[in-house]
């Protein structure tokens, strides 16, 4: 008993429920929009696809997500820890069984067209694509994965002197260009781009927020009352950092201060106000939260 329970220790049941949706709402994608017009998904999914296109019936998608993707999975055990390869082959797990049902048991013809938008295949590039990158956001966003061609990357990008999102892409360069030469027409790979396109953005909304935050940074040395008029007006804190000029040796202070987009030509015309000569950067933030607010 004490050894199951520590099997599945650090399994969240809210995040088997929110990777049970994510690994359906990914059949969605894939089966009503890009599998019935053949085209391509990306990684180990786009794989499977194409497997399950040049092989006997017997052979579908679901089989082939199976094979491909749980041994990757299992591979990178070690990497990426057994939570995450737990809550991984789960998902693929349901994204496997909900494509099967769609296309096998369903009362739904997904031979021939997509039942939603036929045979445009813009449409169900642009469809599958952001309903397919739905599911595979919130699967790594709660713990997960869609795809194990992600943590082949992980191991081997740095080896290989890549980054990550290099090594994904170029993969599916490859895989694009092999779908091309065996069906012998360019239509549907580069169709299937599109898809890649509209998945990766809808994974990145999914993961970090529609609505990203700007850290700025601002070096003045009229740091109280450049800090008292933002926290006035945006009612925040901020953070003083103490500093020294490379170049004057002025001591001077650097105010670090989280904005949202609407916020930034405030936040500027206040600090130049006050400060003529205050330098200001800005830079990208996905995530704010507090430690305190994890445990």
């Amino acid at each position: 008993m004490a050894k199951i329970k520590d099997f599945f220790k650090g399994i969240r049941p809210v995040n088997i429920i929110m990777l049970t949706l994510a690994g359906i709402v990914n059949a969605f994608g894939i089966s009503l929009f890009l599998m019935p017009v053949k085209l391509y998904d990306s990684g180990i999914s786009g794989t499977s696809m194409l497997l399950a296109q040049v092989t006997p019936e017997s052979l579908s998608l679901s089989v082939f997500l199976i094979l491909l993707n749980i041994p990757l999975f299992l591979y990178g055990l070690k990497k990426q820890g057994r939570v995450f390869t737990m809550y991984a082959i789960y998902t693929v797990a349901v994204y496997s069984f909900v494509s099967w049902l769609i296309s096998d048991v369903l009362p739904v013809d997904v031979s021939t067209a997509s039942p939603l938008a036929e045979k445009d295949l813009l449409l169900c590039a642009l469809f599958g694509g952001v309903i397919s990158g739905t599911g595979s956001g919130l699967a790594i966003r709660f713990g997960g994965a869609m795809d194990g061609i992600e943590v082949m990357a992980v191991i081997f990008s740095k080896k290989l002197g890549l980054s990550v999102g290099s090594f994904v892409m170029i993969y599916n360069v490859v895989l694009y260009v092999i779908c091309g030469m065996v069906i012998k027409s360019w239509i549907l790979p580069l169709y299937s781009i599109v898809t890649y396109a509209a998945a990766l953005k809808t994974v990145d909304y999914i993961v970090d927020g529609l609505q990203r935050s700007k850290a700025a940074m601002i070096v003045t040395t009229k740091p109280d009352e450049i800090c008292g008029r933002l926290m006035e007006e945006f009612g925040c804190g901020i953070t003083l950092i103490n500093a020294k000029g490379g170049f004057s040796g002025a001591d001077c202070k650097v105010l670090y201060f989280v904005v949202n987009r609407f916020q930034v030509m405030k936040m500027k015309d206040i600090a130049r106000h006050i400060d003529p000569l205050a330098y200001i950067t800005l830079s990208e933030v996905a995530d704010i939260f507090s430690a305190a607010s994890e445990k």
